[in-house]
């Protein structure tokens, strides 16, 4: 079952992109913020649904009461699969975070305009210092305009079970610009897999751990936000299984 699932989810996901790419192309000349919502809502709706109804896969949120109240945050999320980019960029709870990305993405033909649109942080990952600068300025942008950032520490999807270490950027990123991160956990990878075709039903949960105050030394910030985010993520992968 999950198989038929998959394939059927698969042919209306790409299928659905492009037409959503085209058929939306004229929100660009909106200002940002209305075309991130319009977006959001439609395509964002779009997979929500298929993801429901089709792959039988949910999303369950949890820690929202340990997002700041007022002023600008980064959130530092585990990064397992694409699910959690197809879902955080489109949250209005989290007022359309902009996302830090692979700029790979924005050559995508049609669907890549959309990163430029909804103004996400795109970026160069072999130019060093370059995109660590690149990425400041993105999220001093962001922050500015009244959006979350989404950083993935680890700078790249990491299956489930598999260790990687955080890249020391982010400590540059909370230094230089000065607020606070909150740690995100999650369980994705055990539904859809790194790079999986085939996917499984079930839900999936995100969830926002305790804030970490922005001043802290860069590395005390590191050993406690890596701490953090696996334990909790091996928590609520367990519990998955």
């Amino acid at each position: 079952m999950n198989a038929i699932r998959s394939i059927l989810f698969n042919i209306l996901f790409f299928s659905g992109s492009l037409f959503w790419s085209v058929a939306l192309l004229w929100t660009f000349v909106l200002p940002e913020k209305k075309c991130v919502s319009i977006v959001s809502n439609i395509y964002g709706g779009y997979i929500t649904l298929i993801e429901k109804y089709i792959l039988g896969l949910t999303l369950e949120i949890k820690g929202l009461k340990n997002l700041p109240k007022s002023g600008p945050y980064i959130i530092a999320a585990k990064h397992q699969s694409a699910f959690e980019t197809l879902k955080l960029p489109f949250m209005k709870k989290l007022g359309y975070p902009a996302i830090i990305l692979k700029k790979e993405l924005t050559y995508l033909p049609v669907f890549g305009l959309y990163f430029f649109g909804m103004r996400q942080i795109a970026i160069d990952r072999g130019s060093g210092t370059e995109a660590l600068n690149s990425i400041i300025r993105g999220c001093r942008r962001a922050l500015a305009s009244g959006r979350p950032v989404i950083i993935f520490p680890q700078g790249t999807r990491v299956a489930v079970g598999a260790k990687k270490t955080y890249k020391a950027g982010i400590a540059k990123v909370y230094r230089d610009v000065q607020v606070p991160i909150v740690p995100m956990a999650l369980n994705s990878g055990v539904f859809w897999g790194r790079n999986a075709f085939f996917k499984k039903s079930g839900k999936i949960t995100f969830e926002f751990l305790p804030v970490i105050p922005a001043g802290l030394p860069p590395l005390q910030m590191m050993e406690r936000l890596e701490k953090e985010i696996e334990e909790a993520s091996d928590k609520l992968v367990a519990a998955a299984k």
